[in-house]
């Protein structure tokens, strides 16, 4: 009685492990939701148009347009295998716009190392003119200055050492040698953003701490940047080095 147990419980084991190998998993597309904070303060476009920020060098200031461009979304697989999504997102706070951004092209269910985008465009996708909804969105980069597109434009004002409301414009794009526009540095970065588990309706959730902008590892001063940063070639190198503590993972949910 025994062995015919043992039997019956062999031969169900082996019909699993038939059926598994079986099972074909269809592509998946995955939603990356986009939330902003202050220093852990949720930021919406309601907190615009005021003064009641402070940033690490204790100026205060508001926020009056803050969108941004995200590209490249890419999964490593545990087993190795990356998968580059050919998508972009404008994200735009200001109007609540691209604030969720559903990938064009699946993903296989299971399980990730890594998630990692890209703040802006690569070089060779930075190409001028080449986008019809960032045209209309008027997010290009004058020719003089390279050409191409803006990776963020955040705007607002300050009050400066005479305690005027100042504006100030810190637009991020690739860094430009006034002496030579056709040789610029690509100023576009990728973060990785941590493991993930794919399912059939993955969602990851990723915030932007707009305050790290102005801090980390720089602190930044207004009153010495604050507007026509656009062409400084050292101002946006150091934008550069801010960025890269600005986002992090929040949750990711199923």
């Amino acid at each position: 009685m025994k062995k015919i147990l043992a039997i019956i419980c062999l031969s169900i084991i082996i019909t699993s492990c038939s059926e598994d190998k079986d099972i074909i998993l269809n592509p998946v597309a995955i939603t990356l939701n986009f939330s902003h904070s202050w220093n852990g303060t949720e930021i919406t476009n309601d907190d615009f148009n005021q003064l009641k920020f402070t940033n690490e060098n204790g100026q205060v200031l508001s926020i009056e347009r803050l969108r941004y461009l995200i590209s490249e979304v890419s999964l490593t697989h545990e087993s190795g295998e990356e998968t580059v999504l050919d998508d972009y997102n404008l994200v735009d706070l200001t109007n609540n716009e691209g604030m969720s951004f559903r990938s064009s092209e699946g993903v296989l269910p299971g399980e990730y190392s890594a998630v990692t985008f890209r703040f802006g465009f690569k070089r060779a996708d930075n190409t001028d003119g080449a986008y019809a909804d960032l045209n209309t969105a008027n997010f290009n980069v004058p020719a003089p200055l390279g050409g191409g597109y803006h990776f963020m434009q955040f705007d607002g004002k300050y009050t400066n050492t005479t305690s005027e409301e100042a504006p100030f414009n810190y637009h991020v794009i690739s860094a430009i040698d006034a002496t030579n526009v056709n040789d610029a540095v690509d100023t576009s970065y990728t973060l990785n953003i941590g493991s993930v588990t794919i399912g059939s309706n993955t969602n990851i959730n990723i915030q932007m701490d707009v305050s790290e902008w102005f801090k980390n590892p720089n602190t930044w001063d207004l009153n010495e940047y604050d507007v026509n940063l656009m062409g400084d070639y050292d101002v946006q190198l150091i934008m550069n080095q801010n960025g890269s503590s600005v986002f992090d993972l929040v949750s990711i949910t199923q």
